[in-house]
């Protein structure tokens, strides 16, 4: 076991060395973590922001004016007074996302207790804000039409008082979510492509006939790839968090996240670099294990849960996917980041990890043994 040990620190330490010798590489990895996850945040929000809405007012009323003076920034742009004529046109060129129609007497039904509608008109080839700027304008309206007709203080009389408490995203703000699930996806994609490259590295250098002649093992050339890049990787992702997800894009982060998340970041690692030189095994070369590696990495991001809600997707998906180490991981981190959940809560998917990882090595090393008796 110590000479196992110390082959594989050996080995380890020539791992750093070759990566470290590569600078492009090491900006690739710095920019992976840093920009990129500013760059995706930012630019990439399921808010709605600066929609383009209008309105036809037939009845210029004190609630129709309430009504539009609502629609504000920076949720809509300005809201321009349009006539009747004009939206067909309009919403066929693309000018406007939403349009509003508010019939005549309006107000007037309203204190009546007719219930009148609005007609909202959507442009829903923008599908998310569509469906998110029709809820915001929905809620919007309730609201100032309940204080318009100052139900507020009529509450008392109502048998219950609904009150709602949005846990863990007070504000639904996009931002944070976005930036750390994105570590998530960049995790999964630089640790298949270093590990996977490390053991293809071998064989286009020739340095395979180098260590079929040295006393080591399959486990030890394979563990110390998974050691060196793992350590890096897991260095980068930590900061990342620390100082850009927590720091610039206000991700919340409480003392005790920071050591579970570093554990189940190392877990998955191991996972996905098992994963990387089971791949890179069966693909002899880099450009085959380039179009292997990327539908492999595409699809795992894809159904992990990270970008959309595992519940929207058909019931054989949401099955398979819970064999992925990337959809654990993505919900051990919403766990751990944005609920607070202790080691109590997501010790199960730990372990699922650790277990699929432990498949994939198993299987690499099989491949491996016999890669290296063709070698030879």
């Amino acid at each position: 076991m110590l000479r196992w040990l110390k082959n594989v620190l050996f080995l380890a330490g020539k791992e750093f060395r070759s990566l470290f010798s590569d600078p492009i590489l090491i900006i690739l990895i710095v920019y992976m973590f840093s920009v990129a996850l500013v760059s995706v945040a930012t630019s990439i929000t399921t808010e709605v922001k600066n929609a383009s809405i209008a309105i036809v007012d037939h009845d210029r009323s004190a609630l129709s004016y309430r009504l539009q003076s609502s629609l504000i920034a920076p949720n809509f742009k300005t809201v321009r007074e349009i006539e009747a004529h004009e939206v067909d046109r309009l919403m066929d060129t693309g000018t406007y996302t939403f349009v509003l129609d508010i019939p005549p007497n309006y107000e007037k039904d309203i204190l009546a207790g007719r219930n009148p509608k609005i007609q909202l008109l959507v442009d829903a080839t923008a599908m998310t804000q569509a469906a998110i700027g029709s809820s915001y304008i929905s809620q919007i309206f309730n609201s100032e039409i309940n204080n318009f007709l100052h139900t507020a203080t009529n509450n008392r009389l109502l048998p219950l008082e609904t009150m709602i408490n949005v846990l863990y995203n007070p504000n639904h703000s996009s931002l944070q979510f976005m930036g750390t699930m994105q570590i998530v996806g960049n995790l999964n994609l630089l640790t298949l492509l270093l590990v996977g490259a490390a053991v293809i590295r071998e064989r286009e250098r020739g340095t395979l006939e180098h260590l079929l002649v040295m006393p080591i093992r399959s486990s030890e050339i394979a563990v110390a790839k998974i050691l060196a890049n793992g350590l890096v990787l897991l260095v980068v992702v930590i900061l990342a968090l620390r100082y850009i997800s927590h720091g610039i894009l206000d991700a919340p982060l409480t003392e005790g996240s920071l050591p579970l998340f570093t554990l189940g970041a190392a877990t998955y690692i191991f996972a996905i670099s098992s994963l990387g030189i089971m791949l890179a095994i069966f693909a002899p070369t880099m450009p085959q294990f380039g179009l292997l590696c990327i539908p492999v990495y595409v699809v795992m991001y894809l159904l992990s849960g990270t970008m959309s809600p595992l519940e929207n997707m058909p019931i054989l998906a949401q099955q398979i996917t819970q064999f992925s180490p990337t959809t654990l991981f993505g919900a051990f981190t919403q766990d751990v980041v944005f609920r607070g959940a202790g080691f109590d809560i997501v010790w199960d998917k730990l372990l699922k990890m650790m277990g699929i990882g432990a498949i994939f090595l198993v299987i690499a090393l099989f491949q491996f043994r016999s890669m290296l008796s063709k070698q030879g």
